[in-house]
């Protein structure tokens, strides 16, 4: 066989590998992202560069993995964006800068943050209400909640809390070593449970998991629970960070969560995806986001070619799923 047929029976390989496995070719994508941006862009590949990307999708990629739960699920949520605002300010306003209410802050940020997963699963499943309309109704009442009594930061938080947000471990942010954690947590929840075998048969078809005996309702509720613990943690990152809160630090969070999972290879039907493929697209959007700045592309322009990107990418699965 000569080299040029072995090269073709490898590569096709590897794209049937990649079909297969549709995270692996997220990867792939990153991969080649990364050996790109090494040649063509400079300083890139400084560790200082490197590590901001790393810091930079930490609040993303918790609030994207709260949002795998409901993608997968068949369903979603528009309500994080301000939800994570709402709790910020929460958080903030508890400990008014007192160590001892780090704690109880934090705990009441994360049992507000699931009570809102419940109420919108709640909604989606015992109304029946769409998922989009359900939630974009949380968010507006959430946001309209929030704006009429705050317009500035709020609060403040102790020395102590921002350790989360600015300390390291070695040359390693805490908040990275945080995320990889949050992350095998949902990677051992949505892989390795019942929980989540039935979330991904009822992504796949709802009324198929019904007929199997799947409690669909719990599911779906469970989803968004543990949605709005996602959010929960951001919020509580972001506090760290910003040593406040403020009424629009999680604005625009809903649809950027939303972009990661679909170019981390989940599919809006539900049914696919997973943690390590939303980690993967919240690297993607966060070194694209990093080479607009150091090459100084305008605001408007990157979102314009974030949109083509974000198309691009759902055209691409569409078309494969298809075939």
């Amino acid at each position: 066989m000569s080299a040029i047929a072995q090269t073709q029976q490898r590569a096709s390989s590897f794209l049937r590998l990649v079909q297969n496995n549709p995270t692996l070719g997220v990867y792939a994508v990153l991969v080649i992202m990364l050996l790109g941006c090494a040649i063509f862009v400079p300083g890139f590949m400084s560790s200082e560069n490197l590590i901001n990307i790393l810091q930079r999708s930490v609040a993303l990629s918790l609030v994207s993995f709260g949002q795998t739960f409901a993608i997968v699920g068949g369903s979603l949520d528009l309500s994080v964006g301000n939800a994570i605002s709402a709790m910020a300010v929460m958080t903030s306003l508890v400990m008014a800068g007192r160590v001892e209410m780090m704690i109880p802050a934090a705990l009441l940020a994360l049992g507000v943050g699931m009570f809102i997963g419940l109420l919108n699963g709640l909604i989606v499943t015992r109304l029946r209400v769409n998922p989009f309309i359900a939630t974009l109704g949380m968010s507006l009442f959430i946001q309209g909640v929030l704006f009429s009594g705050f317009d500035n930061f709020a609060g403040s938080v102790p020395r102590e809390f921002e350790f989360l947000g600015y300390s390291t471990v070695g040359p390693i942010p805490v908040g990275v070593i945080f995320m990889l954690l949050v992350a095998l947590g949902a990677y051992f929840l949505i892989r390795y449970t019942r929980f989540g075998y039935h979330l991904y048969g009822m992504g796949g078809s709802a009324e198929v998991a019904r007929l199997s005996g799947v409690r669909t309702d719990r599911v779906m509720i469970l989803a968004h629970v543990l949605t709005g613990l996602g959010a929960a943690l951001t919020a509580i990152f972001i506090t760290s960070r910003l040593r406040a809160g403020a009424p629009w630090v999680g604005q625009g969070m809903e649809l950027e969560s939303i972009s990661a999972v679909v170019v981390g290879g989940a599919p809006l039907s539900g049914g696919r995806g997973g943690i390590w493929g939303t980690l993967a697209g919240v690297l993607i959007l966060s070194i694209l986001s990093n080479i607009f700045n150091i090459l100084n592309v305008g605001a408007f322009a990157q979102d314009v070619l974030r949109g083509v990107i974000l198309i691009a990418v759902v055209a691409f699965y569409t078309t494969r799923a298809r075939r």
